[in-house]
């Protein structure tokens, strides 16, 4: 983590909304926060999974859906309650992938899901924060997409095309707010082995699942993300890290991973 001038430190913890906490990289990077001696409030759709990350951080929790405004207009509102209206960073994690399909096969109820959790999640619950952050003095808007965001790749296409989407918002974002203290700072990862990614995105076979990371020596974790996250927003705020593109050593692009077939 970069060195902090002590003279420039706030004098009161930062604060963090982190979406898509549940689990993954939105769970490590609400550990990773509250381990850096934030205040996180840590928002996803499953309760049982937020109870159990509440009782091993401390941190607060709320179920929200970020496809659904109701439930962000009650996320904006627990904001304003907890750390009474201003907050210093939205950390948007929640999205995913759903299938492998090719366009000429595609799912196209699967390619709305990605697209309402990647794309509109992200703006949905940016355009609701956006005044806390103001509010805070010194914010900072991080959004996770991914290296599909940056090259096609077979059986890639609708979650290429969301997390492309994801990639625009962001820059758009960050054209609209120059001039203001709120820093636009987008991560894209490439293969990161976490309990759920794969899994879901290939309907629950484990098998399938386990054989995208199989012969890859040392894929990424969500602490290695978290890792990244955590030297994002904890930079002095005049540095901005516009774009980070992490990969595992063995990946050289989405379509080439150095692979130890004897595994």
């Amino acid at each position: 983590m970069p060195q902090v001038d002590p003279a420039s430190a706030p004098s009161a913890p930062l604060t963090a909304v982190v979406t898509g906490a549940s689990s993954g990289i939105g769970r490590a990077a609400a550990e990773r926060l509250v381990a850096d001696g934030w205040r996180v409030l840590a928002v996803a759709r499953r309760a049982d999974r937020l109870a159990e990350l509440a009782a091993a951080t401390g941190c607060q929790t709320l179920m929200v859906d970020v496809t659904d405004q109701a439930s962000v207009d009650a996320l904006v509102e627990r904001v304003g309650v907890v750390f009474e209206g201003a907050v210093n960073a939205v950390v948007n994690v929640a999205g995913g992938a759903l299938g492998v399909d090719r366009v000429d096969a595609a799912d196209l109820t699967a390619w709305e899901g990605m697209y309402a959790t990647n794309v509109l999640g992200t703006a949905r619950v940016v355009k609701g924060l956006l005044g806390a952050l103001r509010a805070s003095g010194r914010g900072d808007v991080l959004v996770l997409s991914s290296t599909a965001a940056q090259s096609a790749y077979q059986g890639g296409g609708g979650y290429n095309a969301a997390k492309a989407g994801e990639h625009m918002v962001a820059g758009a974002l960050r054209l609209e707010l120059n001039g203001e203290p709120i820093r636009v700072i987008e991560i894209a990862p490439g293969m990161v082995r976490t309990e759920e990614f794969s899994l879901v995105r290939l309907g629950g076979d484990r098998s399938k699942a386990d054989a995208v990371y199989a012969g890859v020596q040392h894929p990424l974790t969500a602490e290695d993300i978290a890792d990244v996250i955590s030297y994002a927003l904890n930079a002095p705020h005049h540095v901005n890290l516009d774009l980070v593109t992490v990969r595992p050593l063995a990946q050289a692009s989405n379509s080439q991973v150095a692979r130890d077939r004897g595994l």
